[in-house]
């Protein structure tokens, strides 16, 4: 019953990583457009786009944190596991307990970076005054779209003033957001044994049946 329960919530976080994933990838797809108009407009219009290194800038770590689930969840994340191969040949559950306890301490410390970002976050978003009067700055207005615009006037931002500024706290709770789903899904991983299981599995049948077409 636990299990299952666990499971179920594994494969919920699993299908939010894709989801990230994927919107990461549509960003990397529009930063190669922005890239491209770019070279266009400085070889040929001698006009360059205004702010484009300032937006890749912004938007690296967003795309990395953003993908980041998804790779830990298809393990393709980067580390050295010839020696648990090598052990799971003869020593199987030896092989995958290390393998979970390793994905176990990982959890641990996305939950520290995760701990670490979300002040980060609050103390970002309050420089907004989104929905209380503002401390300084023009009152609010009563008016929706103007006191928003206001607030993300107020925001703290990053960029470079009179060429491109965004505010910080979208990037901070992207953060913050994908290290907590990369915690969750480190320390399911670790409790669902077989998922680790299945791993090694698939590491052992397709090495055996890479020796076999090299054998034929």
């Amino acid at each position: 019953m636990i299990n299952a329960f666990f499971r179920r919530f594994f494969n919920g976080s699993v299908s939010v990583a894709i989801v990230a994933n994927t919107i990461g990838t549509m960003l990397i797809f529009a930063l190669v457009a922005i890239l491209n108009a770019d070279v266009v407009a400085r070889g040929i219009l001698h006009d360059p786009i205004n702010g484009v290194v300032e937006l890749v800038i912004f938007s690296l770590a967003l795309i990395v944190f953003l993908q980041l689930p998804d790779v830990v969840r298809s393990n393709r994340l980067t580390r050295s596991d010839g020696f648990l191969h090598l052990i799971h040949g003869f020593k199987p559950k030896v092989a995958c307990n290390i393998s979970r306890i390793i994905d176990f301490i990982a959890g641990v410390f996305m939950v520290l970076i995760a701990w670490t970002v979300w002040p980060e976050f609050v103390e970002s978003y309050e420089t907004c005054s989104f929905f209380v009067a503002p401390e300084f700055g023009p009152p609010l207005t009563g008016d929706f779209f103007r006191d928003l615009s206001d607030a993300f006037g107020r925001c703290e931002y990053a960029g470079t003033p009179g060429i491109f500024t965004a505010p910080t706290w979208p990037v901070k709770l992207a953060i913050a957001f994908n290290v907590t789903l990369c915690a969750i899904i480190f320390l399911l991983k670790a409790l669902l044994d077989t998922e680790q299981a299945l791993l090694f599995g698939n590491h052992q049948k397709a090495m055996a049946e890479k020796a076999k077409s090299v054998d034929t």
